[in-house]
Formats: structure tokens, sequence, C-alpha cells
């Protein structure tokens, strides 16, 4: 099979926001080749490494880039079309937030090996004081005492080594005590419904409106030995499809996870309540600092009190409640 290998340059202050918005659009086939993230993943698991290749660290000296990859068929070229018309927009919307050029380059490849090449980036991630996300093609380490999330990522977003996946562990760490019910927005690969389950919460909903997310959620859930009587995946969209979704609006949840970004975190907000009591506690991250006086103001907007806010690598991740 040939492949069209679509090349975006970037920059690394503003790559966690193309990587958001290339995910959220569809495009969901991608890798990223980042000097800084390479940089900072080594620091952050440096006990999990014995050698670094230096060819890969020289090849990464000044790249910022994500590659993406779509079968080679007439109908792509529709893609590429809808490609550009997002990165122009992007560069229109945030012009503040450090996304380089975007500039957007295109080479036929064969179809070699590159499906897999990805995993050799991925090692286990240590996040909290308890939780190890594991690739599931490695054998997690129990000499930590930790409780490992095991993940096959598939390209979607939500491998649980961006800040904003981390910090939605995090609280997900301090708030799950056993026996919750959890709500899981904008989904992905499903990382914040199996950590919640693994912490101990009775049974999680992930919502995504890609279809593909739903069953990479439901399998990473099932390599976690998580069957449907714990976690329910779902494609739908709570703000314009209501209607199809009307089990999730029939009742209330303990804790409301969203890892999403400020341009969806702002419209949702106002449905937040309906899924909400007075003990809620909702988790809202995946917010640039550059949005937060936006994304506050929307979720006060709705009624919900803030109770607490993080930061990590100029990500923005909320804790609120219902107002009193």
């Amino acid at each position: 099979m040939e492949w069209l290998e679509l090349t975006i340059d970037s920059a690394s202050e503003g790559i966690g926001l193309l990587e958001a918005a290339l995910t959220l659009n569809g495009f969901d086939s991608f890798v990223i080749d980042d000097e800084a993230e390479f940089h900072t993943f080594l620091e952050t698991n440096r006990d999990y490494w014995d050698i670094v290749d230096e060819d890969l660290e020289k090849s990464l000296n000044g790249v910022s880039r994500i590659r993406l990859y779509l079968e080679d068929r007439p109908e792509a070229m529709e893609d590429v079309s809808r490609l550009r018309e997002l990165l122009s927009g992007l560069l229109e919307a945030y012009p503040e937030a450090g996304l380089g050029s975007l500039r957007l380059s295109l080479a036929n490849v064969k179809d070699e090996d590159w499906e897999n090449n990805w995993k050799q980036y991925y090692q286990p991630i240590p996040i909290g004081q308890r939780l190890l996300v594991v690739p599931k093609w490695m054998e997690p380490d129990r000499s930590e005492n930790r409780i490992p999330v095991l993940l096959d990522p598939g390209m979607i977003f939500g491998t649980g080594a961006h800040a904003s996946t981390q910090m939605c562990m995090l609280r997900l760490e301090a708030l799950i005590c056993g026996g919750e019910e959890v709500l899981d927005l904008g989904s992905g690969s499903g990382i914040l419904s199996i950590t919640a389950l693994r912490l101990g919460a009775a049974h999680a909903t992930g919502v995504d409106v890609d279809p593909k997310a739903e069953d990479v959620a439901r399998q990473n859930a099932a390599i976690n030995g998580l069957g449907p009587d714990r976690f329910t995946a779902v494609t739908g969209n709570v703000i314009t499809g209501q209607a199809a979704l009307e089990p999730l609006f029939s009742k209330t949840y303990d804790v409301i996870c969203m890892n999403i970004f400020a341009d969806v975190i702002i419209p949702m907000a106002a449905v937040l309540p309906r899924f909400m009591t007075e003990n809620t506690r909702l988790i809202c991250s995946g917010v640039l600092e550059t949005r937060y006086d936006e994304v506050r103001a929307a979720i006060e907007a709705a009624g919900l009190r803030i109770t607490g806010v993080q930061t990590m690598n100029d990500w923005c991740c909320f804790t609120a409640e219902k107002g009193e």
C-alpha cells in the first residue's frame, strides 16, 4: 500500500495545541518529532532508560514537526485541502501561541513498518504517587508498587505524556476514593476512564466525537481487564447530540473529567451542571494558560465554582463543583 506522508513544521511552544486540534478534527494517525518533548521525556523517565540512541537525539536537534499518514487514494487530496484550511485557521486564531510556520509538505512512502516505528518512543511513565502508564507491549514493573495503567495509544490523543493528561490523572488520584461513577468527556484513548477505574471507581463512561476513539478506548479498557460492566464507550456530542445521548443525561456523576481544549470546553461548560450534584467534582484540563480567563469565565457562568487550579508546561487544569 502507498501512503501520503504530510509533514507540518511547527514549534515546541505550540505543538501541544496543534496536536489537540489535529485530533479533534479527525487527523489522528500522526507521529510527533520534537526536540523539547524528547528531552522532557528523557528527563521525566531517566530511570527507565539504559541507553539513549545518540543518532536519534541528533536527528531531533532543532526539530519540531508532526507527520501525518493518509492512504494514497484520490479522496486523500480532499483531506489535504481540509488540513490546509485547519492550519491556516489555527495561525489566524492563535497568533501568540507559538505554532511556528505550520508549513505543510507532502511525500509518498511505501507500506513499510512506520505504523510500529513510533512505539520506540513510548516508555513507562510514573505519575503522582501511585500510577504508572505502561505501553501494552511492555511488562509493567511492579517494583515500585504502583498501579499500572496499560495503554495501546493507537496514535490517539491521550498517552499520559502530555501535561494536560498528567494533571487530570493527578487529580483523579486525589479524588477517587472507591465506588465512584465517572464521566469522561473527550475520552480519546480512554486513559482517564481507565485510570479512575484502576484507582477504584465503580464505573466510567467515556464519550468522544470520534468513533475511532470509542473502539480504541474499549480495547484499552479490555487490556486492563475492564469489561462492559465497568466501562462504557460512547460516540457523540453532548452539545449538539443530546437526544442520541439521552441515557447519558438521565443520571449524574461523582467525578467528571474533561481533557479537551478551550474552544470545546467553553461551549460545553453550560451543559455540565446537568450531569452534576452538589457533591460532583469536575476536572477540566487541556487549557493553555493564554486561554485561562476565557475558560474560567465559562465555567463560572455555568454556575460552577472553581476550587483549584494546577499548571504544568503552560497548560492549566481546573477543579470545580456546583456553586452555592
